[in-house]
């Protein structure tokens, strides 16, 4: 199905958590609704599915206004971070109970069922109660029960927070996959930049409670249209320096210079804000363009395979991603390298002003 929100805002206790949100999503199309914690995204959502309001604006479904209908006269289905299951019943009878609502003869429950079953790995599993499962049994239950009820629009709020780093990516691809066999709309929430890419479709960019920025997730990976979005859509947030261009140099109030070359060799004079994604600086030089800066070590972070280093150059303060475990004490000088062929320029409104070319270093950035 098709949805439309057109121009909603909510308001709760006098605060706006819906800011005149105007979206348009295609039917069979995976979104990726993507903002941090406070974003609006589940309050967005709440008024996809018809379990809240808008205090003012129209949502729409395939063109009929369904504004005022409640969730249960939508075809709509909820997935939340919670695992959300009948403890009591076994692991079929919460697959069932949906369609017991709608009164399906028994075979077609059944058939529904432990077909629904085996497409999440969980066929064996019928039997059991919720909790003889483990978590990410437990959500694929949870996915399951929702998926069942063939509904045309699933929503998923961060539906793979709670599991462990191996449960969740072994989930995201399966998911994908299996989204992509369905012609069920759905709408997909997550605070991770990483996690929108892995499930691709498109993006939705929120913050505030307004929507920032929509397209192909890859495109607006690339091309954030503002210093918000880029923030949003980086993790670690990017790198800003806010700097005055003359003379085809970028300089800093800290004194730091850059000569603009590459694609922002045509910069007209003007302030700017350059950004810099951590995977684009580096502790070693890959290539005789690079830019050294000499900077402070305020903290070191290893990360499974990799390591963020937090720098500090005067009142500058970066984080460097760098492939392999490195250590580095607190207070050590070292010295960073710049890719300038990966410098985005945004202008004194914080709208993109120009974004490197998609080609860049091999292995230094997601695709």
């Amino acid at each position: 199905m098709s949805l439309r929100l057109e121009g909603v805002r909510r308001v709760v206790r006098g605060e706006v958590w819906i800011d005149d949100v105007t979206l348009d999503l295609e039917e069979g199309q995976l979104y990726v609704l993507l903002g941090p914690t406070l974003a609006g995204k589940t309050s967005l959502m709440r008024l996809m599915a018809g379990l809240d309001r808008p205090d003012a604006g129209r949502v729409l479904v395939d063109g009929t206004d369904v504004t005022g209908r409640s969730v249960r006269e939508r075809s709509v289905a909820m997935v939340y971070q919670q695992f959300i299951n009948y403890p009591t019943l076994t692991a079929y009878e919460n697959i069932a109970s949906p369609l017991r609502l709608k009164g399906m003869s028994r075979s077609e429950i059944d058939r529904r069922v432990r077909e629904t079953a085996r497409m999440l790995h969980i066929d064996h599993l019928l039997e059991r109660t919720p909790g003889e499962l483990s978590g990410g049994q437990q959500q694929r239950l949870a996915i399951a029960r929702s998926l069942v009820k063939d509904a045309r629009l699933l929503l998923l709020d961060e539906p793979l927070v709670n599991l462990d780093y191996k449960l969740r990516e072994e989930l995201r691809a399966e998911l994908r996959d299996l989204f992509a066999r369905q012609r069920t709309t759905v709408v997909y929430a997550t605070t991770e930049p990483l996690e929108a890419l892995v499930m691709g479709g498109r993006v939705i960019v929120m913050d505030e409670g307004r929507v920032r920025q929509t397209g192909p997730t890859v495109e607006v990976y690339h091309r954030p249209g503002s210093l918000r979005v880029a923030a949003v859509f980086s993790d670690p947030p990017m790198n800003m320096l806010k700097v005055s261009v003359g003379n085809g140099v970028a300089r800093s109030l800290g004194g730091l210079e850059i000569p603009l070359g590459h694609h922002l060799a045509g910069l007209p004079a003007a302030p700017y804000t350059l950004g810099i994604r951590a995977n684009h600086l580096s502790i070693r030089r890959h290539a005789e363009t690079d830019l050294e800066l000499d900077a402070t070590v305020e903290l070191a972070e290893i990360s499974g395979s990799e390591t963020f280093i937090h720098v500090r150059r005067g009142d500058l303060r970066w984080v460097v991603q760098e492939e392999g475990v490195h250590e580095h004490a607190l207070g050590q000088n070292v010295r960073i390298y710049l890719d300038p062929t990966r410098l985005y320029a945004f202008g004194s409104t914080g709208a993109l002003e120009i974004a490197p070319p998609r080609a860049g270093r091999p292995g230094r950035e997601v695709r």
